[in-house]
């Protein structure tokens, strides 16, 4: 009876050297199957939506300066003709505004290139077809040089 292993790796010479090692083992090499993977590059998105948000706020200077100015602005209103809270008002409005252009501006330059997701990156898939007598010393010798993930179908 006859098992799959499937288990992924980073493009990288321990993968290499685990396929000379399966070789060695008496595993043949049309037995070992090798196949790249197109791993995912993202552009970031300026505005998040309900179902996906990558954590930047766009709001997070624009509040703050909203606030101030609107202080400012309102504490000015009390010596100019349309009174406080007209002038606080337009303080908000505007600080909000500049704000939120000096953060979309900073997320704008930063974010120009494409950006690879965080965390390992599986770049090859490596299925191996081998006895079950040989299954264990497999996944051994998978596991030594660095797999991310593994898995067994028997046939």
């Amino acid at each position: 009876m006859s098992m799959q292993i499937f288990s992924t790796f980073e493009n990288h010479i321990f993968l290499e050297i685990a396929i000379s090692n399966l070789e060695k083992m008496g595993i043949k090499r049309e037995n070992i199957y090798a196949v790249p993977l197109d791993n995912r590059e993202e552009n970031r998105k300026i505005f998040d939506t309900l179902h996906r948000s990558d954590g930047i706020s766009l709001i997070d200077i624009a509040m703050p300066l909203a606030t101030a100015f609107s202080v400012i602005t309102a504490s000015l209103g009390f010596e100019l003709k349309w009174g406080p809270i007209y002038w606080g008002l337009i303080g908000a409005i505007g600080g909000f505004m500049i704000g939120f252009a000096i953060r979309l501006l900073i997320v704008m330059i930063t974010n120009k290139k494409k950006q690879r997701l965080k965390g390992k990156q599986s770049e090859v898939i490596l299925i191996i077809e081998c006895e079950n007598e040989k299954g264990e010393v497999v996944e051994k010798i998978l596991w030594e040089h660095l797999a991310i993930g593994l898995a067994k179908v028997m046939k």
